[in-house]
């Protein structure tokens, strides 16, 4: 069903470019009570009139970015952590707005992105993705929440899984004359349904981990729907557009200069690694050989820069065969 039209008034003005649908092993660290709570490190910030940015601590297992918008008379969320950071962003959001909380946008369905989702609809949010971010949610994302301990580094016992409710295929804007949030789906890349929002009066846009900046693991290459090429060339897209700030997945703020230089590392390492296949390199000489240090987004955990190489190696071996 398309839907051009406004919503009535209080609600967003939602337009949807083509199809609008409502539906109802990883890093470890020692196990901590999901009910733990420990101070965020940095203060929220105001990145424009409405628009704040959450930043998310890896080593305090509250790992993904957050930004909301405060609309005239509601609250749009972008990416929702992991349970306890959720809560965190819920309390955070309530310091800056009495709005309510209508809408929480998952970029992708990793689990630092989407574990949150339940906190955000028990705040009275709609959860929304793209229709792939979805879809993916059901298959590898459920074998992420069925190891859902070992990936968030907490104890999951007693959360719950809440899935996208509304979604899109390629676009899905919010706008209510003050502010506009553009939804737009730019996989497959770093997975199948990355999508990213955009904001063109702020010249904001926040990106999902199609982009991230020297948070400490690095950025991860292994999913098995990611495009190593479509991703570059989306970096490429995104750096085209009119952008003032580039809000990461993970790591700090950064400019159009920050999706450069994470298309320089990725493409560094995709092309070392195709040569090394064509030269008959094993996995186990390049993970040693290959450096990207010298790129400004790589992460300082060389364990997971190792484990990246090796998962782009096996993805693009297996298609050689």
């Amino acid at each position: 069903m398309k839907i051009y039209s406004m919503i009535a008034t209080g609600c967003p003005m939602v337009f949807c470019s083509r199809s609008f649908l409502l539906r109802s092993i990883p890093f470890l660290f020692v196990l901590l009570p999901a009910s733990t709570v420990v101070a965020q490190t940095r203060p929220v910030s105001e990145l424009a009139p409405g628009v704040f940015f959450y930043f998310g601590d890896e080593l305090q297992q509250k790992s993904a970015n957050c930004v909301w918008v405060v609309f005239r008379d509601y609250v749009l969320a972008i990416d929702a952590n992991y349970p306890w950071g959720a809560e965190e962003i819920v309390t955070e959001i309530r310091k800056t707005t009495d709005k309510p909380i209508r809408f929480l946008f998952d970029t992708h369905y990793h689990h630092d992105h989407t574990f949150g989702n339940a906190v955000f609809a028990d705040a009275g949010a709609t959860i929304v993705s793209t229709e792939k971010t979805a879809e993916e949610m059901h298959i590898p994302g459920q074998y992420e929440w069925d190891h859902g301990s070992q990936y968030s580094g907490r104890n999951m016992t007693g959360t719950r899984r809440e899935f996208p409710s509304l979604t899109f295929d390629q676009q899905l804007v919010f706008d209510d004359g003050v502010h506009r949030v553009e939804l737009r789906r730019m996989g497959p890349a770093h997975t199948g349904g990355d999508g990213v929002a955009y904001l063109p009066k702020e010249k904001i846009l926040v990106t999902g981990d199609l982009c991230v900046n020297g948070n400490p693991w690095g950025n991860n290459v292994a999913d098995a729907n990611a495009d190593y090429d479509k991703w570059l060339d989306v970096l490429d897209t995104m750096a085209g557009w009119d952008i003032k700030i580039v809000v990461p997945g993970h790591g700090d703020p950064g400019t159009t200069e920050t999706l450069k230089q994470q298309r320089s590392y990725l493409a560094d390492m995709l092309n070392q690694v195709r040569e090394g296949i064509k030269l008959g390199k094993s996995k186990n000489q390049l993970t040693k050989e290959i450096d990207l240090s010298k790129h400004p987004v790589y992460g300082a955990n060389k364990v997971s820069i190792t484990r990246s190489i090796g998962n782009m190696y096996d993805k693009l071996s297996a298609k050689e065969h």
